[in-house]
This record gives C-alpha cells, sequence and structure tokens, in this order.
C-alpha cells in the first residue's frame, strides 16, 4: 500500500489536511525546516510546488513565490534532493509534488520518475497533464510507485471523470472554482455536492483545493464530507513576510496550527 493510500485509511473518517509550499521560497534554506515545521502542525499530507516560469494555473501569490524560487536557481533536481533530505526524519508522511509538465519532461520522464521515487515522493500533480493526454507519464509514474493525480474542475465532463478513473492514484485534486489559486470560492454547498459525487465515481478519496484560506472554511468542508482540504496561497502569503529560516518555520507552524485544530475531530458527514 502507498503512503497516500496508508493515510487515507489512518484519517478514519477525519479529513486530512494538505498545505501547499513552493520549494525554495522563502529561500532554500528555509524548505526541509518547513516541511518539518508543518508535519509538527498537523499536516496530513504535504503538497510541495515545483517552481516554473509560467504557472498558468496559479494566482500572483505563488506565482511571485515562483519568481522568487527560480531568481535563487532552484530546479526540479535540487526539490527532489529537498525531498531525500525530509526523508532522512521523516518516513511516513506523503510529498506529493505540484508542477507543470515542462520541467519533468526536460529531465525525461523515466528518469524523473527514477529519482523521485529514490527521493521519497509519494504522488504528483502535473496542471497541465490531462488524463486524456496522459496515458504515458501516468504508466512510467505508477510503475515507479508514484501516483498520478489528476485535476478535475466544475467544468469537467463524464469524458474527463472516466479518464481520471482509468489513469488516476492516490486522491483526485478537485479545483472548487472557475479561476486560479487564491481566489474566493462562494457556493460551498455546491462543491461539496460535486465532491461527493465525484467519490462515488471514481473510488478515490477527492481533495477540495482553490479558495480555502482558514480554519472556519476548512472546518465547513469536513463538515460537508470532504476528504482532504488543501491549503495554498494563504500560506505562501504568510511566508513571504519570513526575514530568516527561524521565522519562516514560526511562520509555518503558527499559520497551520489553527487550522488542524479545526479538523482534529471526526465530522465528515457520510456520503
Amino acid at each position: 500500500m502507498s503512503r497516500l493510500a496508508t493515510r487515507f485509511a489512518q484519517m478514519e473518517g477525519r479529513t486530512a489536511l494538505i498545505p501547499f509550499v513552493t520549494a525554495g521560497d522563502p529561500s532554500p534554506a528555509a524548505t526541509v525546516p518547513i516541511l518539518h515545521a508543518l508535519v509538527a502542525a498537523g499536516a496530513d499530507i504535504i503538497e510541495l510546488g515545483v517552481p516554473f516560469s509560467d504557472p498558468m494555473a496559479d494566482g500572483p501569490t505563488i506565482q511571485r513565490a515562483n519568481e522568487r524560487a527560480l531568481s535563487k536557481g532552484v530546479h526540479l533536481r535540487q526539490v527532489l534532493t529537498w525531498v531525500a533530505q525530509f526523508r532522512e526524519q521523516n518516513q511516513h508522511t506523503p510529498i506529493v509534488l505540484m508542477g507543470y509538465l515542462n520541467p519533468i519532461e526536460a529531465m525525461g520522464v523515466e528518469d524523473f520518475a527514477r529519482e523521485a521515487a529514490a527521493a521519497g515522493v509519494d504522488g504528483t500533480i502535473i496542471v497541465d497533464l490531462t488524463p486524456e493526454e496522459g496515458q504515458h507519464e501516468s504508466t512510467v509514474l505508477r510503475a515507479a510507485g508514484i501516483d498520478p493525480i489528476f485535476l478535475l474542475a466544475p467544468t469537467s465532463g463524464s469524458e474527463r471523470v472516466a479518464a481520471v478513473r482509468r489513469l488516476g492514484a492516490g486522491f483526485v485534486y478537485y479545483v472548487s472554482l472557475r479561476g486560479i489559486t487564491g481566489a474566493v470560492q462562494r457556493d460551498w454547498q455546491e462543491v461539496l455536492g460535486r465532491v461527493r459525487q465525484l467519490r462515488e465515481a471514481l473510488g478515490l478519496p477527492v481533495a477540495i483545493g482553490f479558495g480555502i484560506r482558514d480554519a472556519a472554511t476548512a472546518r465547513l468542508l469536513a463538515r460537508g464530507g470532504a476528504d482532504a482540504v488543501v491549503i495554498g496561497s494563504a500560506l505562501v502569503e504568510r511566508l513571504a513576510e519570513a526575514t530568516d529560516v527561524d521565522a519562516a518555520v514560526e511562520l509555518a507552524h503558527a499559520f497551520l496550527m489553527p487550522v488542524a485544530a479545526a479538523l482534529a475531530e471526526p465530522t465528515q458527514v457520510s456520503a
């Protein structure tokens, strides 16, 4: 059983907390300490962004984080090195890389899958790789023991859902709105209804992302039956205030603790 499958099996009705941070931001030296701080604060799974020059699905906050990391020379192999360093102390918290296809293609899909697996990566969310076009990449990743995680959105039709059922693993990332990261979601009940439909159709946990900025929203979604919530832009925005590694660690921990506390009790309704 993969680390992701094991983690969801361990949740026992509790909604998983998945914080997102950009690798290399606010500084390369802070990346691994931040990952450990997030676990200490209650993260169940960590989504680690791979910096890219054209992050088309991301809003201004994460775009700026990408720019800051790239300006410091952060690249895909460096990110894998940080995952390996994290694994020296933590063998149980799943790590999912989120990014874009170009850096993976530049490395070579087979080489990436092999090196990512060796580093301890558990899953990938490749934003611009659709399930209709992702057969080869998904096959290579799964052969290496890495779960290919796909995005679904309010506009996703039955054919895309069927493609995700064929190729996806780990969980499904449901984009809660028609927009970019950091935008505001206003109709969470509609989102939760769609999540219940997708869970039944796919047989996979469904994580809700985009528009979640605080503990109150996370708890609302947990009560509504979300398998996991992803919180990214608000955390990245807070980390941008850090002046050194210690400050980054303190900010990460302080930000995530109340969100984790809001999800600490089993609150899911039955699907």
